[in-house]
This record gives structure tokens, C-alpha cells and sequence, in this order.
């Protein structure tokens, strides 16, 4: 397996992180996890300005702290997914979507990235004191609900309040636990490496 890191978004990866959300764009697949970059991708710029804010906003009903981050595969520097972590949860966010959105590219999936993409993710998580990790789904979404349930996420509840109508699945991660459970399938065969910030 390749190894992958988490990379704070820069410059460097303008024209690969448009490239990124184009991809979703023409296989026509939902965007999510990505930091709002979908909408500027004609101010890429602005877009590292936005996150850079983001990081240390103060908890409001309208926006809360968060860090995104691409994943990355060292071998060819390819952005092959995203993560956007929120530091902190209005009650917007506790009754839909949680700490964590990921996305891996449409032509990257089915190869595993997801479940390293997220245990970064939870990483990053437990290093700012986030004990429990709140995420959520679409019923339909099977991939994804596997993702989490590999972390040993429980099912707290399903419920309508998808744009769409999907039924969505509400769980919860045991941080520490989830880490500590993956530890050797992770990192005992050099999958992954720090995030780098």
C-alpha cells in the first residue's frame, strides 16, 4: 500500500486540488469534507485565506473552528482525498454532520485510502481533546458507514434530514480507542506518517 499523509493545503497544490474537485464534478459525485473549496475555485487563493481563518474562529450557531486537510500519496504527491475536522460542534452540526466530512476521488476509490484518510483524521482529533467523534452518512452510502464502523463507530440513531430525503445515520467514534485499535494496521507497515502542518 502506498503511503499517505495528511498536508495542511498550500499553494503548491493549487492546480492539483482543483484538479481534485473537477474530478467530482465530471464523474458527478457528491463533494463532501472538502472545506468549502468547491466554491472557490476560481480564488484558490481566498480558499487557503478561509481555512487559514477557519482554524481559530470562535463556536457560533453559524460556523465553528475546523482544519482541512488533502491527503496525499508520497509516491506521486497525488491529492487522492480530503478531511475537514471541526474543533468544536454547534447544535447544528451534533444533530447533522458531526466533527469529520472526508472525500476520496472518485477514480481513487475502493483501495483502502478512506479508512487511512480517517484514522489521520481521528489522530488529529484526539490531539485537540476531542474524546468522542460525532460523524454521520447517508444510509445509502455503504462505503462510508463501512469506513467508520472499521473504527468501531456505534449507531445512535437514523433519521430524515438529508436535502434529499436520504435516510441519514447518525454514529459516534470512541477516539482513543479507535486509535489505539488501529494502531498496528496502520502504522506497523508505514501506511501513513505524521500529518504534516
Amino acid at each position: 500500500m502506498d503511503r499517505l499523509n495528511l498536508v495542511t493545503p498550500t499553494l503548491e497544490y493549487k492546480d492539483a486540488a482543483i484538479d481534485y474537485i473537477n474530478e467530482f464534478i465530471k464523474y458527478n459525485s457528491d463533494i463532501n469534507g472538502v472545506g468549502g473549496l468547491n466554491r472557490y475555485l476560481d480564488d484558490y487563493e481566498g480558499w487557503l485565506v478561509k481555512i487559514e481563518e477557519d482554524k481559530n474562529r470562535i463556536p457560533t450557531e453559524e460556523k465553528v473552528p475546523a482544519l482541512t486537510y488533502f491527503l496525499v500519496r508520497e509516491s506521486d504527491n497525488r491529492i487522492v482525498g480530503m478531511i475537514n475536522i471541526r474543533l468544536a460542534l454547534n447544535e447544528k452540526l451534533r444533530k447533522g454532520s458531526g466533527h469529520i466530512g472526508y472525500s476520496i476521488r472518485p477514480t481513487e476509490r475502493r483501495k483502502g485510502y478512506n479508512k487511512i484518510n480517517l484514522y489521520l483524521g481521528l489522530k488529529v482529533c484526539l490531539e485537540h481533546g476531542i474524546k468522542e467523534v460525532i460523524m454521520d452518512c447517508d444510509k445509502s452510502n455503504i462505503a462510508s458507514a463501512k469506513t467508520m464502523l472499521a473504527f468501531g463507530a456505534h449507531l445512535d440513531r437514523e433519521d430524515y434530514i438529508d436535502s434529499d430525503g436520504d435516510l441519514v445515520q447518525h454514529y459516534t467514534i470512541d477516539t482513543e480507542k479507535a486509535i489505539n485499535d488501529s494502531k498496528d494496521i496502520y502504522e506497523s507497515d508505514n501506511k501513513v506518517k505524521k500529518v504534516k502542518q
